[in-house]
């Protein structure tokens, strides 16, 4: 809002779009940001609404997830190392979400996508699928309506305006770190 507020005084063009990291696991962002957004007028882009990958089913209890990391992987690992809390939770969280999915006849991918795509701040969600099934899955949750009682259901998973894993959160700027702060 500050970037917003010294554009305005200053005759500058003002940001139009913000994008975030949001999804079912990663919610951060409607504590300040998506309201703001929605106050102001701002498109909302989000991406990763599959949280990496924790939405679409390939993390579940008994997946085998072991084997080589990708570069990306790697480099994120305390994303996706199993052995954390903060993962072990979006984990549980996950099985949770699958369940109720099923029980409401969509897909995990259903159900997380068009819960992102609900939310009234967000303009359009970035999906990056690398194959025509993932595309082929990801585009018909484009057309589900969540009821009030699923969306009752998930905050009951994961609470509104929380990460379940703070590293999901996206970049920090170092200015906004405890250590930078004066107090």
């Amino acid at each position: 809002m500050e970037a917003q507020w010294t554009a305005r005084d200053r005759g500058r063009e003002q940001f139009r779009s913000e994008q975030p990291p949001y999804s079912i696991l990663t919610r951060g962002v409607e504590a300040e940001v998506l309201p703001a957004c929605l106050r102001y007028g701002m498109g909302v882009i989000p991406y990763s609404p599959l949280a990496g990958g924790w939405l679409s089913g390939r993390y579940r209890m008994d997946a085998d997830v072991t084997g080589p990391m990708s570069y990306a992987r790697q480099r994120l690992a305390n994303r996706f190392d199993m052995s954390l809390p903060e993962n072990q939770r979006k984990l549980d969280a996950a099985e949770q979400l699958a369940e109720l999915a099923e029980q409401s006849g969509l897909t995990l991918i259903q159900l997380a996508i068009a819960f992102v795509l609900r939310h009234p701040a967000v303009t359009a969600a970035i999906i990056g699928p690398r194959t025509m099934d993932h595309l082929e899955s990801q585009l018909t949750a484009a057309d589900v309506q969540l009821s009030e009682d699923v969306l009752d259901r998930i905050d009951k998973i994961v609470p509104p305006g929380i990460n379940l894993n703070p590293a999901d959160g996206g970049w920090v700027s170092p200015a906004l770190e405890p250590a930078a702060r004066r107090r």
